[in-house]
């Protein structure tokens, strides 16, 4: 059932990030057995957001809106439940259900990691199944990585510290920090993962000045 549900997905240039076995998870609709995060398969992926019906009509929140649409479509099809990262409190627990998987680890700098997005790596939704679907789990990248993203920030916004936000909207304030506008964070980008599914940098940038309004 995996193989279907991941070239279901590749047809709106979606992947599979990963998942676990959640039999009597109480935090999850009931019945679910299997809960699969999907998330954008780089770097097709944009390509297909802006020819959406979502993005042309101009109204706000289109990748929200071609996720629900998309992936909404996917959980019928398969008689699943469809959860999102977005929509208002109470928020389902992404970066849990993440750590679960064994294909995304904490990275040194606390950001997600994955296996094979490494520090791009982003969810659009989540499908809850009846049935028990197993996704194979990876090793964690940074156990052998000589970990770039911890000096990558040009302010040392990110670190193992966490997360300095007031350091990083003041940074991107300034000249200096057009390069992480238009190109997206440069610790995202120091990552040595994705090798040949990087984000397009007309992704990064949107995302980048959502999050700097």
């Amino acid at each position: 059932m995996l193989a279907q549900i991941e070239a279901k997905a590749a047809a709106h240039r979606l992947t599979v990030l990963g998942g676990f076995i959640c039999d009597g998870d109480e935090s999850l609709p009931a019945g679910t057995r299997s809960l699969l995060l999907l998330g954008p398969a780089e770097p097709d992926y944009w390509a297909q957001i802006t020819a959406s019906p979502e993005w042309q009509d101009g109204a706000p929140d289109p990748i929200d809106r071609w996720s629900q649409r998309v992936i909404g479509g996917l959980a019928c099809d398969l008689g699943a439940k469809a959860l999102f990262p977005f929509g208002g409190k109470p928020y389902h627990p992404f970066y849990t259900w993440a750590l679960r998987t064994g294909r995304v680890w904490e990275s040194p700098v606390r950001l997600l990691v994955h296996d094979q997005f490494g520090l791009m790596v982003s969810f659009r939704g989540a499908l809850a199944l009846n049935e028990v679907v197993q996704v194979p789990r990876a090793q964690n990248p940074c156990s052998t990585c000589p970990a770039p993203c911890l000096t990558a920030c040009p302010v040392g916004a990110l670190s193992t510290a966490g997360y300095d936000l007031p350091a990083c909207h003041a940074f991107l304030d300034q000249s200096e920090g057009a390069d992480c506008l238009n190109s997206g964070c440069a610790v995202r980008r120091a990552c040595p993962l994705p090798a040949g599914r990087a984000r397009l940098a007309e992704h990064s940038a949107y995302h980048m000045g959502i999050f700097h309004k």
